[in-house]
């Protein structure tokens, strides 16, 4: 027989679970989230980022707005290489294969246009504020 468990699973070190637990041990063990210690190192989601998908030939969002000192990332989600490249130079990324991801922090106000230099009717924009 087999038992199935819906719910949000978390992995974390089984040295971080208190209970039952043997230091140095190694390996994973799965606890739902309610289960798990909270993380007060890390934030939940940070305010200062923004995301932006690649797929099907298109950024998404094609503008995006952000304040000043905010991390953007790119995440290739297409099935083919796409880069983001500034015109000005301000930043490039790598070729991103799929899954692949790239980030840039924007330290001053402005609009910053990019493409993708693999396919030039790619475009989008970050607005800093």
């Amino acid at each position: 027989m087999v038992s199935v468990a819906i719910g949000v699973l978390t992995g974390i070190p089984i040295e971080q679970i208190v209970h039952g637990a043997q230091h140095g041990t190694g390996g994973m063990r799965f606890v739902r989230i309610g289960d798990a210690p909270p993380a007060d190192d890390k934030p939940a989601a940070a305010a200062d980022s923004k995301q932006v998908v690649v797929d099907n030939f298109s950024f998404t969002p094609g503008t995006a707005a952000v304040p000043v000192g905010a991390t953007v990332t790119w995440t290739n989600h297409d099935d083919i290489p796409h880069n983001v490249v500034s015109p000005e130079q301000k930043f490039k990324s790598p070729v991103l294969d799929t899954d692949e991801t790239f980030s840039h922090t924007f330290e001053a106000a402005g609009t910053y246009r990019y493409y993708c230099s693999i396919h030039p009717r790619m475009t989008g924009q970050v607005m800093v504020r």
